[in-house]
Formats: C-alpha cells, sequence, structure tokens
C-alpha cells in the first residue's frame, strides 16, 4: 500500500460512547461502539449521528497507538447521519500524543468497478481493513428507521460497495488505494451479502464544516413531499425528464400556505428546471430548497392539469418530528416534546404539548390512565408549551407529592386524569 493509505491507517480511531437513554417511564444509560476518522490535527473526529447522538454523556476515542482519550461532541446531524468530536487537546499534549489527519478524496469521480476500501474497529477489532469496489455511486434509499426516530437520508444519495461493513464499521472512512476519504461508512443492509452504504464525501465535507463552524447544519423547509415521477409522465402530459411531483404537502406548512396540493407537478425553483424521473434525483432537488437561507421567497413553477401557475414560497427552519425528551420517573412517564413537524403531521391544531413514549407499569401515569401516544397538554391547568412546565410539576411532586391534574388527548378527545402519590 501507498505511503498515503499507511497514514489513513494512523487516523482511524475507535469511538465507545455511554448515553442517556428516556425509555419505559424512566432513564437509562446505554453503550455504543463505532469508528471515526480524524480529520484534522487539532483533534476534529468525524463520525456516524448514530455512533454517537446529542444524547451522549460519556464519549472515549482510542487512537491508532491504542490509547483511549476523552471527546466532546461538537455538532450532530441526523439529516446525514453525521456527527463531530473534538479530542481532548490538553490530555493529547499531557500524553506527548501526535495525531495524524486524513484527507477528503473526491467523491464525484468515482466509477463503478473501482477498488476501494473500508477501514474501521468492526465488533472492536482495532484497524481492520476490508476490500471491495464501488457497487453503485449515486444510490437511493428510504430509511424508515432512521436514527431513533430522527428523519435521514433526505439531502443526499449514498455510495454503494461490496467492502464487508460490520456492526462497529459505522464512521469509519471508506477510501481509496491513496488513503483519500470518499465516504463515511454507514451501514450495511440486514439480511443480505455485500450490501454496504457510505456517505459520499461531498456530502460529509461540507457538513464537517457547517458542524465545526457552527455546531449545526441550519437547512430551510417549505412542506412538499417530492415523488418520483417514472411511468407517470403520459397522465400528465409531460415531456420525459421533466419536472418532479408533489407527493404530499405538510398541513400548514410554508408550501401549503401558498396553495400548493398533492398531485402537482413542479417545473422549476427559481426559473431552474428540476427534473425528478427517478428516486435517485429527488435528494438533489431536496438539498436545493434546504440549502436556501430561512426565509427566502422562493417561484416555484407548476403544472396543474392544463395551467401551468406560478407559486411564492417562503421558507421556514426545517426542523425534526422528534423534540426533546425526558423522563419523569416518579410518574413512570417518558414524554417528548411536539415539534412543529409533528404537529402538522398529526394535523394537531398546535405545537404545544408533550407526547407520552414509555409507559412504567404499575407507576403513577400508569394508574391514572395515561398511554403511550397520548399527548399532554396541561398540568394542574397550565399549558404544557415546553417541557421545563411538566419538569417543574414533576419536581414538585418528588418534593411533595400531591394530587396533580394532567389534561391529556388521545384520537383527538381530551380526558382529564389525577396522578395520584
Amino acid at each position: 500500500m501507498s505511503r498515503g493509505f499507511n497514514r489513513l491507517l494512523e487516523s482511524v480511531v475507535s469511538i465507545n460512547v455511554r448515553e442517556l437513554a428516556f425509555e419505559s417511564g424512566a432513564r437509562r444509560y446505554t453503550s455504543s461502539l463505532g469508528s471515526g476518522v480524524l480529520m484534522s490535527e487539532d483533534g476534529i473526529v468525524l463520525t456516524n449521528a448514530h455512533v454517537v447522538s446529542r444524547r451522549a454523556v460519556e464519549i472515549n476515542v482510542t487512537l491508532s497507538n491504542l490509547e483511549r482519550v476523552g471527546a466532546r461532541l461538537v455538532g450532530w446531524d441526523h439529516w446525514t447521519d453525521l456527527a463531530v468530536l473534538r479530542l481532548d487537546l490538553e490530555e493529547v499534549k499531557r500524553r506527548g500524543f501526535k495525531l495524524s489527519a486524513a484527507r477528503f478524496g473526491e467523491s464525484e469521480k468515482l466509477f463503478p468497478g473501482q477498488e476501494v476500501f473500508a477501514v474501521g474497529t468492526p465488533h472492536g477489532l482495532t484497524r481492520t481493513v476490508t476490500r471491495g469496489i464501488v457497487s453503485n455511486t449515486n444510490r437511493y434509499f428510504e430509511d424508515t428507521r432512521g436514527i431513533g426516530g430522527y428523519e435521514t437520508g433526505m439531502f443526499n444519495t449514498w455510495l454503494q460497495t461490496d467492502a464487508a461493513i460490520n456492526p462497529g464499521n459505522s464512521g469509519g472512512p471508506l477510501v481509496t488505494s491513496d488513503g483519500k476519504v470518499v465516504g463515511i461508512s454507514s451501514r450495511g443492509y440486514l439480511g443480505a451479502n455485500n450490501l454496504g452504504f457510505a456517505i459520499p464525501a461531498s456530502t460529509a465535507r461540507v457538513v464537517l464544516e457547517r458542524l465545526v463552524q457552527d455546531g449545526v447544519v441550519v437547512r430551510s423547509y417549505v412542506g412538499i413531499v417530492p415523488g418520483a415521477l417514472q411511468d407517470l409522465e403520459n397522465f400528465y402530459a409531460l415531456a420525459l425528464n421533466t419536472g418532479v411531483l408533489v407527493s404530499s404537502v405538510d398541513p400548514g406548512s410554508p408550501a401549503a400556505k401558498a396553495g400548493l396540493r398533492p398531485g402537482d407537478i413542479l417545473l422549476s425553483i427559481d426559473g431552474a428546471r428540476v427534473d425528478g424521473r427517478f428516486p435517485e434525483q429527488l435528494p438533489p432537488i431536496q438539498n436545493l430548497i434546504a440549502s436556501r437561507p430561512i426565509g427566502s421567497e422562493l417561484r416555484f413553477s407548476v403544472k396543474r392539469a392544463a395551467e401551468t401557475r406560478e407559486f411564492t414560497v417562503v421558507t421556514e427552519r426545517l426542523e425534526s418530528r422528534v423534540g426533546e425528551e425526558w423522563a419523569l420517573e416518579k410518574w413512570g412517564l417518558s414524554v417528548r416534546r411536539v415539534s412543529r413537524t409533528y404537529a402538522r403531521e398529526n394535523q394537531l391544531e398546535g405545537n404545544d404539548g408533550a407526547v407520552v413514549i414509555g409507559v412504567q407499569p404499575g407507576f403513577p401515569g400508569d394508574v391514572a390512565g395515561i398511554a403511550r401516544g397520548d399527548i399532554l397538554l396541561k398540568v394542574n391547568q397550565q399549558a404544557i408549551n415546553a417541557l421545563d412546565v411538566l419538569k417543574q410539576a414533576h419536581a414538585a411532586y418528588e418534593a411533595s407529592p400531591a394530587p396533580t391534574l394532567i389534561e391529556t388527548q388521545r384520537n383527538r378527545r381530551v380526558s382529564l386524569l389525577i396522578i395520584k402519590p
């Protein structure tokens, strides 16, 4: 192997994470193992969002010399399944370790059949290299599982490889023979042989820069869900490779307020033609919208029946359907703040309240009749417009247990329930 490849091996790290989870009405700690790659000599590590999430309470990184150092989360982007860590540089300097950084390659120039190598720590085995080829450079698949319920895969396609990617490889680099990072290994396809997927370097490079700079990637949202037009062109009297189907429109979204409807054909955005005939073409269109500054006015040219209409849509900040979570342990409840996206998807009147995501059998919340999926609207007649309202009520209950009145909503029906000591 080349000198560059050997240098790449020195930049690959193993990551051990301890995270806080809110499950079944209680706080629990979980442990996980993954891989990462040093992308700068000042201790910046790139890995997967599903390896290290915002719930991490302890992160330890094992370097190529097998020594372990602490790290902290710099930023997390579940939409692309990427996260950035920073090593404890004081510890690195104190112990006299030298860091070796990897370099990005050009994923746009990859071609099917090109040889690549997946480097990581599968099942905790340090610095393991597997060899394969690029099977596809533009793979699209809809990730219904997401990352702990968080959405992913909307804004990029994936590299497909037959290089072995096993549990623990996640977050490690996919590299060419000269040691250049062309992807970040993300997952293998369960139940299949030699089907692995990596986030392209072209995506990882942008997300890394923005996470290091801002700690978050801010994106725009308009509320349309695009669909591929393949085999539908004749029904819409369209030329081939023209437009993208508006498959659905989120209720209350900017697109809905502007007048867009499911079944519309989006022809252009700000005068630039869009082509969404195939599923692989949808993420770049979504990313085109997401990349605009929040509050931008976008001009949509839309075909509806025999007419072509113009709409102006003002973007909002993109939010996940998953809000902040917490455990109200004395009540035996795990809850999640109702996000704006969740409220729209479930056609709720507003985004106040908290969704119950776990209930401990036999605890006061369960005895009161609260169930998973209920939305808590008020506590002691105070509207739950933030999780802090629930936290304060729960803290008061902990200090001096007393009956607590909870207003809940289930299947659009509101009930008043009493949590008793």
